[in-house]
């Protein structure tokens, strides 16, 4: 032991306990509450000593997904976290919150729970507001579609008919107009990628398939002149989704990355992994949605403004001089569409973009 560690920085667990925000409690094999810290107190409105003498039944409503959640760990053993649960007490109002369980080392059949209020809030709200403005782009995207594309494309051919019998000074201006219209019109076809009103195909895709064509495209294109590492879980399971969507979204997000890494040492991770129990509630249903597969891109760029975030995936917001705005909103349609999420987690040095798909049907939840 060092001597010169400064000793007075040592702390019991009883005092980091008191310290979290988060609530927390251990539930023994019999199902009566062992410990909770003040943050559960405040959460479910009685002091630890009350909540001590009773099982957690008593605490919640007995249809209360937390006890089916709890026993799911003493019957699995392993980490279950669950998104989007509602929570009732008798002295406290219905509340929105995330829930992580685990068993206990020295003790299978006993569980501790973190319970975060309002954090998992934010994240939905984020999330419908990703899904609003995808759906804003979609609805848009077919006026857009009949009434400039057409007009565009007259006054192209009118410039070309033009420039057959121009020179000099006239031909450059009729150039540089075929040349807007063009790139207006590549605007236009991506905004109309939104109005596609087919049904999305998918099947069981192996993502790592997806993630391997999409760094060869991007080494050779839009990360040439970054560094790509990757990070791997080889044992996942298939992800149910449609491979040229996957490939779109990940290669937009890769390119964003490429973007915003610095020009010297700049450096991509893609990671992929596997999160046990990860289910998110189903809006106007009580069904849970389990998006186990994981896949993020970090970059260590700058970060991404506070300012920003709010809106980063609405469309036409972008901080790129000659940007559209339209990537990461067509990311947010795709995972959309795939019934995922997705997330951003940002920092000087470290964005990372994740992307949560669920796995195909008829995987077992012990897969992965």
């Amino acid at each position: 032991m060092n001597d010169d560690f400064p000793t007075s920085l040592a702390v019991g667990p009883a005092a980091v306990l008191a310290a979290l925000p988060s609530a927390i409690l251990t539930i023994d094999g019999n199902g009566t509450v062992e410990t909770a810290n003040p943050a559960a107190e405040q959460l479910f409105g009685l002091s630890a000593s009350h909540m001590q003498r009773q099982k957690l039944h008593d605490l919640v409503p007995f249809d209360c997904p937390l006890l089916a959640l709890v026993n799911r760990v003493r019957e699995q053993g392993n980490t279950v976290a669950e998104y989007g649960m509602t929570l009732a007490t008798p002295r406290t109002e219905a509340r929105l919150i995330d829930v992580q369980a685990a068993p206990l080392a020295d003790d299978r059949e006993a569980v501790v729970v973190m319970l975060q209020e309002r954090s998992v809030a934010r994240k939905i709200d984020r999330q419908l507001t990703h899904r609003g403005a995808a759906r804003s782009v979609a609805g848009m995207a077919a006026v857009l579609a009949h009434e400039i594309k057409n007009p565009l494309s007259g006054i192209r051919g009118a410039a070309q008919l033009i420039g057959r019998s121009s020179d000099g000074v006239d031909r450059e201006l009729i150039t540089l107009i075929s040349d807007e219209t063009d790139r207006i019109l590549k605007l236009v076809e991506r905004v109309e990628k939104f109005s596609d009103p087919r049904p999305l195909q998918r099947s069981a895709i192996n993502i790592h398939d997806v993630l391997e064509h999409v760094r060869k495209l991007a080494e050779t294109g839009v990360a040439k002149n970054v560094k790509i590492r990757e990070e791997y879980d080889p044992s996942l399971p298939p992800v149910y989704g449609n491979r040229d969507q996957l490939i779109q979204v990940f290669l937009n997000l890769i390119k964003n990355a490429a973007e915003a890494a610095p020009s010297v040492g700049g450096e991509i991770v893609i990671r992929s992994a596997y999160r046990h129990g990860l289910r998110i509630a189903v809006s106007g249903s009580r069904s849970r949605l389990r998006l186990p597969v994981v896949v993020s891109v970090q970059d260590n760029g700058d970060g991404i403004s506070e300012d920003l975030r709010p809106y980063l995936f609405e469309p036409f917001v972008t901080t790129k001089s000659k940007g559209t705005g339209l990537g990461l909103a067509l990311v947010a349609k795709i995972v959309e569409d795939h019934g995922g999420i997705v997330e951003v987690e940002s920092q000087p040095r470290r964005t990372v973009f994740s992307v949560l798909l669920p796995v195909s049907p008829g995987t077992s939840e012990n897969d992965g």
